[in-house]
């Protein structure tokens, strides 16, 4: 080997910069142990919501250290803070956390745009652009368009109504195309998600979580933000969803609207026909329409159906506001939704004065601790447009009422404080109130005892905790989405089952590992003992980049870590079966290892390149854990090829050289797979037969049972339910069935663990929803809880044990989205590889041959997972994790089929008075001893991952498992038989032209 010095001078810089990276994480991980020492000796277990103090405990200490020099390296310091930013970052499943996609509302950012229009072209248009969503690849914008072009007629983009606005003046005018008018729009779209991205960033940098992720997702309007670590799961989630749409108010005294809610219940008790009978209300005539929405309305609130409908309204008042308020009523939180519809209803309003014909009825913040919120009546006007918006507040801070309660004190410029002025002004001569509304919420209606109030300051208050103040002056000050923004996927991890998973991970790592350097000392001897040293500086060089990548570290990941010491393992198979074949021809030791490193060198780039492409795909496609995965394949497919390449050379050559002799095998291993001569194309028809009847199988399977789509691919929730004892999953799915319609409950690892699938309301992604789905999961799953509290069914505690550990939400609009990108990252890995290997063997029936046998191998892995997941004691779910293994899989076959593609054309060329069928069997024969070893030593690993890796991995460790021995059958009996014949009957053809 060439310039030795060279490679061990990088070996050393590489390794010590790696050491030097990890560093940092063993520093980090020291501090926080202490700093949960610490908690747990100043509050014991016995003080009541000890794990809450504990954790405000580590908080603060850690906090109190940020800045303070914690690791002395002798030529650098470093702050804690510092610390923590270099050390390795844990994904969500290693940590816990939320991770979210955001779809930012295009549909409202058109209608700003448009000022609002009625233009009934322009709101067909849109509503027409949602339903092509539903199973459209395009964006929101290019479906509007569409929309709007099939229907418009003469109608115009840059027409007054619509998009020629006062707005818009200087950019649009009235003589533009629908173009021209497109591509503005476009622009402005573009640069409202931009801006609804800036401000997103700035309150995630403001809520102080550690090593955030926030990116937008193409041109689709998607951003996606994962919060590893994050304790407080609804809190970030609030944050995140909130438009901080600021808004101030005139109120009317509520005691002025009594007699009209006397009036619209009267008139909604004389519009429903009632006929009580055995406690239930009769159903409307249908065509009066109006009287069955009230119906439906009194079907989801009746409790005392007599009540209900002789006093539809009244029924549901729970008490009045105080005197000279500016409070209607309380009603109870389950109520809101219906109070509203009944009083926003078109004959229920037309009985209020014309002078209060625009009213608004907004309802308050809930109280805590209380099922009931507060009604407020608020002046409104033609244009719904506040006399003051939150535009004009250029500051905001946390601060304290009064009375010492968490509040929000805001700033306003020149042209609020103005307005601000008169708006306080009028409300002290009138000695009424002003609602300070946020996000369609009164959170609070100080009157104005003092005078109007200038210079612009003001002060929002409402029962707020510290946490709800501070997040809350933090929107403030970041600024108001440009849209409403929804969680249309998410996925919030518990920290116990982030544990878990770190435990369950390292345990399968080591076993893995310790299994791996076993074998290759007992089957190469001394020479399987250098390898395993440069497989363990291949692992410190992994972690090292990792860390210094900023990379995240998933469980996906740890599996991706193991299998690339499985690549390892084959790149020092190949070099050591290849020694031991020029040792079998009589050459001496240094010479044969010399011809053996060289000999190996063209296969094992090729069989990491075609496996590095598929990776790379993945990277690619990927989201979150499946972009850990292909992270951490790449970068330990480069360094396994540095380390197997050069380190294992490095101390072969320096224990040779010093006189050692190694017979790259030990006395047991030492015959194997020597002098085999299979005839392996002569048993091709009984493999295709064979192949044949899986194929069928498989494709029968995949028609009639299909397979176990994960809610990736066809959208709703999945819950992650533990339990103290036990349970059905029969039983559990019949109960949920009859709260949500429809719900599948599946055993997920241990008995007492349920994975909860159900697509109730599954259109709906609002965080409302998303509590109330919770909520009704927790009440059908009571008599199985054992008295658990909702608050501990919910909680994410660090030594949570049962209750929800999990749960993961996708939308049906971005699943479709998830299930074509898969289809691509698939067929896309397919057309790489086929070209690659065309590329490298000049012969289109080398790649015909391996990409046929990739289909096979891909084709019966689903075939198997469609026979059998109705009965495995695991998830079989196909979702972007199997994805991720059968692009593994398809890098793993191609691995072996070239390996044996590089031996035949190797013999082509050395061989040439052999005939075709002879070359191809002797150099599947002279492989099959790598073949065998690499797969069994890949199949040791992954059954470590399988069994010990933990249930999240357990499906995508078993897709692999099935595709590695498939892959493996098929590289021997299948590419290499496909293009045997291929050439063969080419040649056929030539000879009889």
């Amino acid at each position: 080997m060439q310039n030795k010095g060279l490679v061990k001078l990088f070996a050393l810089l590489f390794g010590l910069v790696s050491i030097y990276q990890l560093s940092f994480t063993f520093k980090a991980n020291q501090i926080e142990k202490n700093a949960e020492e610490l908690a747990i000796t100043k509050v014991p277990d016995t003080q009541e919501d000890y794990r809450t103090l504990r954790s405000a405990e580590e908080t603060t200490y850690l906090e109190s250290i940020a800045a303070d020099t914690v690791f002395n390296m002798g030529i650098a310091k470093y702050t804690y803070n510092e610390v923590k930013q270099k050390s390795m970052n844990l994904g969500l499943d290693l940590k816990g956390g939320l991770n979210v996609i955001l779809q930012v509302s295009v549909k409202d950012i058109l209608k700003g745009l448009a000022n609002n229009t009625k233009n009934p072209m322009f709101n067909k248009a849109l509503d027409d652009a949602t339903e092509l969503q539903k199973n459209s690849q395009n964006t929101y914008l290019e479906d509007f368009f569409i929309a709007f072009d099939r229907i418009k007629g003469d109608t115009k983009l840059a027409s007054p109504d619509i998009f020629y606005t006062k707005e818009l003046d200087g950019e649009i005018n009235g003589t533009m195309t629908d173009d021209e008018v497109k591509t503005i729009i476009s622009r402005k779209i573009d640069e409202s998600i931009t801006s609804a991205f800036e401000v997103l960033r700035k309150r995630i940098d403001e809520f102080g979580v550690v090593s955030p992720n926030i990116q937008r997702l193409g041109a689709s309007g998607r951003i996606l933000v994962e919060l590893p670590g994050v304790k407080d799961v609804e809190r970030a989630t609030s944050l995140l969803q909130s438009t901080a749409q600021l808004e101030f108010w005139y109120a009317y005294k509520g005691e002025q609207f009594i007699p009209f809610l006397q009036e619209a219940d009267q008139l909604l008790s004389d519009i429903v026909k009632t006929d009580v009978q055995d406690g239930e209300v009769e159903s409307q005539d249908e065509e009066d329409a109006q009287d069955a929405q009230i119906d439906d309305l009194l079907g989801e609130t009746s409790v005392d159906s007599t009540a209900t409908t002789t006093s539809p309204l009244l029924s549901l008042y729970k008490g009045m506001g105080y005197p000279g308020g500016p409070v209607l009523g309380m009603f109870e939180i389950k109520d809101k939704q219906t109070v509203l519809d009944y009083l926003n209803m078109p004959q229920v309003r037309a009985l209020l004065p014309a002078e209060q014909r625009y009213v608004k009825f907004v309802f308050g913040k809930p109280q805590p601790n209380s099922e009931l919120v507060e009604l407020y009546v608020l002046e409104g006007n033609r244009d719904n447009a506040p006399p003051l918006s939150g535009a004009v507040v250029v500051d905001a801070r946390q601060d304290y009422d009064q009375i010492n309660k968490p509040s929000v004190t805001m700033q306003m410029n020149a042209k609020g404080a103005k307005i601000w002025e008169e708006m306080t002004g009028r409300a002290y001569s009138e000695q009424s109130q002003i609602a300070i509304v946020l996000d369609n919420i009164v959170y609070s209606a100080p009157g104005v005892t003092t005078g109007p109030i200038s210079g612009g300051n003001s002060q929002i208050s409402g029962n707020f905790t510290l946490n709800e103040a501070i997040d809350l002056a933090n929107v403030l000050r970041a600024g108001k989405l440009p849209a409403s923004a929804d969680i249309i996927a998410s996925e919030v991890v518990g920290p116990s089952l982030g544990q878990e998973a770190i435990d369950s991970g390292t345990t399968s790592f080591m076993i893995a590992l310790v299994l791996v350097l076993v074998w290759m000392i007992f089957y190469y001897g001394k020479a399987g003992g250098f390898a395993d040293v440069a497989m363990i500086f291949n692992i410190v060089l992994i972690f090292g980049v990792l860390s210094g990548l900023g990379a995240v570290l998933t469980l996906p990941g740890i599996a991706g870590i193991v299998l690339t010491i499985g690549m390892s393992v084959d790149a020092n198979v190949i070099i050591f079966e290849r020694i031991k074949e020029e040792i079998a021809k009589g050459k001496g030791q240094k010479e044969a290892i010399q011809d053996g490193f060289s000999n190996a060198l063209s296969s094992i780039l090729d069989a990491n390149i075609t496996t590095g492409l598929t990776a790379l795909i993945l990277f690619v496609f990927g989201t979150g854990p499946i972009k850990g995965f292909a992270t951490t394949l790449l970068i330990g497919i480069l360094t396994s090829l540095f380390t197997a390449i050069f380190i294992t050379r490095l101390l072969v050559d320096w224990y040779v050289n010093k006189g050692g002799k190694l017979e790259f095998s030990t006395g047991i291993t030492k015959n194997l797979f020597r002098n085999i001569n299979i005839e392996f194309l002569r048993k091709r028809k009984i493999a295709y037969i064979i192949s044949g009847v899986f194929i069928i199988v498989s494709l029968g399977s995949l028609f009639t049972n299909g397979l176990d789509q994960g809610v990736d691919f066809v959208g709703g929730r999945t819950y992650q339910v533990r339990f103290s004892q036990d349970v059905s999953p029969t039983e559990i799915t019949s109960v949920l069935s009859n709260a949500f319609g429809s719900a599948d409950a599946k055993t997920y690892g241990s008995a007492n663990q349920l994975k909860i699938t159900t697509k109730y309301k599954v259109d709906d992604t609002s965080a409302e929803v998303d509590e109330e789905i919770r909520t009704e999961l927790y009440n059908a799953l009571q008599p199985y809880l054992n008295g658990m509290s909702y608050e501990d069914f919910i909680s994410d505690s660090e030594t949570k044990t049962v209750g929800l550990m999990q749960y993961f939400k996708v939308s049906p609009t971005i699943a479709d989205d998830i299930k074509q990108a898969s289809f691509w990252a698939v067929l896309g890995s397919l057309v790489v590889v086929f070209l690659y290997i065309l590329l490298r063997f000049k012969k289109w029936q080398f790649s015909l041959g391996a990409v046929a046998a990739v289909f096979h191998d891909v084709l019966i892995t689903l075939g198997i997972f469609s026979l059998t997941y109705k009965f495995m004691p695991f998830s079989m779910e196909i979702d972007q994790a199997f994805i991720a293994a059968i692009l593994t899989v398809i890098g793993y076959s191609l691995n072996d089929t070239v390996i044996v593609f590089d031996r035949v054309r190797e013999y082509i060329n050395e061989h040439t008075s052999w005939n075709f069928q002879k070359l191809v069997d002797v150099s599947l024969s002279s492989t099959l001893g790598r073949t065998l070893n690499t797969s069994s030593t890949t199949l040791v690993v992954l059954l470590a991952i399988f069994i010990f890796g933990g249930e999240s991995i357990r499906g995508f460790m078993f897709a692999l498992i099935v595709g590695i021995v498939v892959g493996t059958y098929s590289s021997l009996f299948i590419a290499s038989p496909i293009m045997y014949d291929t050439i063969n009957k080419l040649e056929e053809k030539k000879k009889k032209s």
